[in-house]
């Protein structure tokens, strides 16, 4: 049983938070528009902001797994404002943004599982394409807004098997619905920023990251929550695809990325709305199979064995970032190598099951950490 923490961390005060981490100070007192901050990336974002002193403003469907970060860190507490409402529903998501008022949007809302866009291709496509475009004409009728950061993923490329890293400039693509819906979503936002956003002075980003780990996600098809599911269950973990690699990275590196790029916007740095890679360095690109060698380490108890493979749905094997463009243009590169990312998922984990601690201030310090 997971602790349900209802005592709200007493946060220090904004100035405070600003100072200790002087390249992030913009964000403190702005308002912050963030869409999906009930899911796993969302949640962290919305701890970070508030953490740094912004006044965040959440959009977004109840969360979709039990447990979830958003109640067991209790989320809520963080935000200024909290709509539950669809993306499909425009009239409700530009009411709440213009009462808002922001100043600079985060738009992480998504259905972000390839697995399930097989069953859901439909549902999919609505959430990642549509929502995306009813998010910017939201933006369009919103003057606040000055700075849009829009998030699809890694699998927006025409995926080559290649053993290099994509750079933002490779065709985009994709096999699975999943992946074909955040590269049309990449279409849609650079056919905005050309027909609308540049004569507006609304400067617009999207940013493609790797697979992220860290406490808090239970989503379905992912390693670690089906790590710490089969833990908790004392089962065996079953793995479909113990060869395939994927750029790991703590979900920390690629949201401290977000916010670089929007500070960046905000600063009124043109070149910086276009599209950005944030991924881990080449010897952290690693497979299925040896992330779950480095996760035993942590979890002695972990054990392994293949799932069937029979009528399983196409994966990637081969899947790496070049980076270097937020390296040169933002200065961001991840501050935990993977094996202290792994260390650090597990121990936010085993705090959660131990029923001891306060998972709210617990996460608040493992930001601390990172940024520090």
């Amino acid at each position: 049983m997971l602790p349900n923490h209802k005592d709200a961390l007493t946060l220090g005060n904004a100035d405070e938070s600003a100072n200790s981490f002087p390249e992030l100070s913009l964000y403190a007192g702005k308002s912050v528009f963030l869409t999906g901050h009930t899911g796993f990336k969302g949640g962290w974002l919305t701890a970070t902001l508030r953490y740094l002193g912004a006044n965040v403003h959440g959009y977004a469907l109840v969360p979709d797994t039990q447990p979830n970060l958003f109640e067991v860190a209790d989320i809520q507490s963080f935000l200024s404002s909290h709509t539950l409402a669809d993306l499909a529903d425009s009239t409700v998501m530009l009411a709440a943004m213009r009462a808002a008022q922001p100043e600079i949007i985060f738009h992480l809302a998504a259905q972000p599982l390839v697995r399930r866009s097989y069953l859901e291709p439909a549902i999919t496509w609505q959430t990642n394409v549509q929502g995306t475009v009813n998010l910017l004409e939201c933006v369009r009728q919103c003057p606040s807004v000055r700075a849009v950061v829009i998030i699809t993923t890694d699998k927006c490329y025409e995926n080559q098997e290649w053993y290099w890293g994509y750079r933002e400039n490779d065709r985009l693509g994709g096999h699975d619905p999943y992946s074909a819906s955040k590269a049309a979503c990449e279409l849609v936002v650079n056919s905005y920023r050309a027909s609308f956003f540049n004569a507006s002075g609304v400067r617009i980003a999207s940013a493609r990251a790797g697979n992220v780990i860290g406490g808090g996600d239970w989503a379905a098809d992912r390693l670690i929550p089906d790590a710490v599911r089969a833990i908790a269950a004392g089962q065996t973990l079953q793995i479909r695809n113990p060869t395939a690699s994927r750029p790991w990275q703590h979900v920390l590196a690629p949201l401290h990325g977000y916010l670089l790029l929007g500070k960046a916007l905000l600063c009124g740095q043109a070149e910086v709305g276009c599209a950005f890679n944030f991924g881990p360095p080449s010897q952290d690109n690693l497979t299925v199979a040896n992330v779950f060698e480095q996760l035993k380490i942590h979890w002695p108890q972990l054990q392994l064995e293949l799932a069937n493979n029979n009528n399983q749905a196409h994966e990637a094997q081969l899947l790496y970032l070049d980076s270097s463009k937020a390296l040169n243009e933002l200065a961001w590169r991840p501050r935990w190598l993977l094996s202290q990312s792994i260390e650090h998922t597990a121990a936010w984990y085993q705090a959660a099951y131990s029923n001891r601690l306060d998972m709210q201030s617990y996460t608040l310090a493992q930001i601390e950490e990172y940024l520090a």
